[in-house]
C-alpha cells in the first residue's frame, strides 16, 4: 500500500527539498498504533523542518507534521481500538519521528490523546500544538494567582498562532486583554479575537534601563522573549507571572533580579512536547469547554500537503496569521 505524504529530502550537498510523493507505507517508523490522518496543521518547527531542518530533523528522508489527528486504524495496544479518534501533539514527532503530513502515520500509544467530546478532529487541529500550548500557558497564569480584577493581561506575538488562541481564550474567561504585535494591519482581527487594547511592538522593542517601571500587567503570555521579556518583567504587577511561550525574538534576556525580589514576580516556561499524559487530557478537556469555536473559525486557514512547502516559508517569515490547518486528505 502507497500513501500520499510530504517527504523532506537531502542532497548530498546538504541541501533539501520538499515535495508530495506517493511513499510505500511499509515506511512508516515503528510504532503501537497507526492512524489515518485526517488534519495537520503548520507550526513554526513544521516551517523548519519542512526547509532546512533548523537542527531538528537527524534522518533524511523525513515526513515533517509536529500535529495531527484522526482515526485510529491499527493497535497493538490495549488502550486504542480501530475507529478511536486520536490527537497526536509532541513528543518530538514531526522532528525526529515521522510526522503528520502524510496519510498514515504510526506512533508509540502513549504518545496519544483521545479526542475530547465537543471537538472533531478539524477543530482539534485548529487548535493543535499552539492551542494546547496556549492553554497551558492560561491554566499556568491562573494557577499563579491571576484573576480577573488584577487588570490587564499582555499577549506578545498576538498574531500568531499561540498569541492568537491567548487572546481568545483570556478574553472569553472574562480577562481584558492587551495585545502586542508589530502588524498594524492585524489590529481588527486581533479585536475580533477579544484584545481590548493593542500594543505596537516598538513600545516594548527594547529594554529599558531602569529595572523597574509602573505596574501594568498582570500577566503575561510571552511568545518573543528577548529584550521585549526583559522590559515586561519590569512592568508586571506585584506577584505577576510571564508564562514563557517562545523565542522569536532571541534566546537572550537582558533582564534585572530586581523585579523577582522586589515585586515577586514570576517566569515560568511553558513546554508542550513532552508535558504529561494528565496535563495533556486536562487541558484538551479545558479547551474542548471553553474554547468560542465562532472565534477558532475565524483564525482558520485551510490548506492541502501541495501547500505546505510554500507556507513552511511563509511561518518563517512571519507572514503566517493564526491557524493553518492542512486536510491531509484533499
Amino acid at each position: 500500500m502507497r500513501m500520499r505524504a510530504l517527504l523532506v529530502e537531502k542532497s548530498e550537498s546538504g541541501e533539501t527539498r520538499a515535495a508530495v510523493q506517493q511513499v510505500d507505507e511499509a515506511r512508516l517508523p515503528a510504532g503501537d498504533v497507526t492512524v489515518a490522518v485526517e488534519y495537520s496543521t503548520l507550526n513554526y518547527k513544521d516551517g523548519l523542518c519542512i526547509g532546512p531542518g533548523g537542527g531538528l530533523v537527524r534522518n533524511y528522508p523525513h515526513v515533517p507534521g509536529v500535529d495531527f489527528a484522526g482515526t485510529v486504524e491499527a493497535s497493538d495496544d490495549e488502550r486504542y481500538a480501530p475507529g478511536d479518534k486520536v490527537i497526536l501533539t509532541g513528543w518530538r514527532v514531526g522532528e525526529t519521528h515521522w510526522g503528520g503530513y502524510a496519510e498514515k502515520a504510526r506512533v508509540k500509544a502513549d504518545w496519544l490523546v483521545r479526542l475530547p467530546d465537543g471537538l472533531d478532529t478539524r477543530q482539534a487541529m485548529a487548535i493543535g500544538t499552539a492551542g494546547l500550548t496556549a492553554m497551558l500557558a492560561v491554566l499556568t497564569l491562573e494557577e499563579n494567582g491571576l484573576t480577573r480584577d488584577r487588570g490587564p493581561v499582555l499577549v506578545t506575538g498576538a498574531a500568531g498562532g499561540v498569541g492568537s488562541v491567548a487572546t481568545t481564550l483570556l478574553a472569553a474567561a472574562g480577562y481584558e486583554v492587551a495585545c502586542v504585535t508589530g502588524r498594524p494591519e492585524q489590529e481588527t482581527y486581533l479585536r475580533d479575537l477579544g484584545a481590548g487594547r493593542i500594543v505596537p511592538r516598538a513600545e516594548l522593542a527594547e529594554a529599558s534601563k531602569r529595572p523597574l517601571e509602573s505596574e501594568t500587567w498582570a500577566g503575561c503570555v510571552d511568545a518573543v522573549a528577548g529584550d521585549m521579556l526583559a522590559r515586561i518583567l519590569g512592568q508586571l504587577k506585584y506577584g505577576g507571572t510571564v508564562a514563557a511561550v517562545g523565542l522569536a525574538g532571541g534566546t537572550a534576556v537582558p533582564a534585572s533580579i530586581v523585579p523577582f525580589l522586589l515585586r515577586a514576580v514570576r517566569l515560568i516556561g511553558i513546554d508542550s512536547v513532552m508535558r504529561p499524559y494528565r496535563d495533556r487530557v486536562w487541558a484538551w478537556e479545558r479547551l474542548a469547554r471553553d474554547m468560542p469555536m465562532e472565534k477558532l473559525e475565524a483564525m482558520v486557514e485551510m490548506a492541502t500537503l501541495d501547500d505546505l512547502p510554500r507556507l513552511g516559508t511563509e511561518i518563517l517569515q512571519g507572514k503566517v496569521r493564526g491557524r493553518i490547518v492542512v486536510d491531509i486528505r484533499a
